[in-house]
């Protein structure tokens, strides 16, 4: 139990900041600092000339333009996995075993529930007022009819559910992605969408109650049944993702927010130049006369 003296002097800062917040822009701020001090790879002066030219050429230099934080994004890859292979993956494994599928349901509901409210803002900011109306009537149906958020009695009247968080509020006015970024235990981001979660923590009703005991059963229950949910799809990734996951999850997460950010109708990438242009007749050669004609 924390000392009252202690309680009265950090109240006021621990409402604005909560522990998790400080330590999220603690590790911004050293992965900002670490990426100023990174210097690019220098080719090997032994190699020879067509091996370093074939090296600062092609992917790998689209892919440190991209990923300048790689050493440091792979490190953190590794902590996640063994940090859900070894802990988070074996208790999704036995809450599902124990716990029936409705009631599974209604836990996924009732946290499903309580992100409306920061999708409704989200949707208002993007200039979405119609879906930031249909995600306000779902969260007054499912918290009253449905008890709290345990049935999504919202669905079955109409009212579709959404998927919006700051992250893409930022990039649909244009907000560049940053460099690719792995947070320890939050996965894969970017720095663009790592400086949204704050706001998106904000807008988290559980994240204001003042009781933290409870706050954190919460934040535990909510993390293991969401895991849950991608047993199956975890599986899928280890048997799709190949010899270097990393890059799977990586190309996979960028694709996933570009799809996001425009509700499933991203842009269209433009042609390579000269791709579909009309070929040059070749060029044809005089025309040889006939054996035995006569010049």
């Amino acid at each position: 139990m924390r000392h009252p003296l202690s309680e009265k002097i950090t109240s006021g800062t621990h409402r604005l900041f909560p522990r998790h917040l400080r330590l999220l822009l603690a590790c911004l701020c050293l992965v900002g600092l670490s990426a100023c001090g990174t210097v690019p790879n220098q080719p090997d002066a032994t190699a020879a000339p067509e091996e370093q030219a074939s090296a600062d050429t092609g992917a790998p230099e689209q892919d440190n333009a991209r990923d300048p934080l790689e050493g440091f994004n792979r490190a953190m890859y590794t902590f996640n996995d063994k940090f859900d292979r070894y802990l988070l993956k074996p208790v999704a494994k036995g809450y599902r075993a124990i716990t029936p599928k409705p009631v599974r349901r209604g836990i996924s509901n009732f946290f499903s529930n309580l992100h409306d409210p920061g999708i409704m803002l989200n949707n208002l900011l993007q200039g979405k007022p119609k879906q930031a109306g249909s995600d306000l009537g779902r969260f007054l149906v499912n918290t009253t009819l449905g008890i709290a958020g345990l049935f999504d009695v919202a669905s079955k009247m109409g009212m579709e559910k959404h998927n919006e968080d700051f992250g893409q509020t930022l990039g649909k006015w244009g907000v560049g992605e940053g460099p690719y970024l792995v947070l320890p235990f939050l996965g894969p981001s970017n720095v663009r969408d790592g400086a949204a979660l704050p706001v998106d923590w904000e807008t988290y009703p559980p994240n204001h109650m003042e009781e933290q005991s409870t706050r954190n059963k919460l934040l535990v229950v909510e993390v293991v049944e969401k895991r849950a949910q991608y047993l199956e799809a975890g599986d899928i990734l280890d048997q799709a993702a190949g010899q270097d996951p990393y890059i799977f999850v990586r190309e996979a997460y960028r694709q996933r927010r570009i799809n996001q950010i425009h509700d499933g109708n991203p842009p269209q990438s433009a042609p390579p130049p000269g791709l579909f242009e009309d070929d040059e007749p070749a060029p044809q050669s005089p025309a040889q006369p006939a054996p035995g004609a006569t010049q």
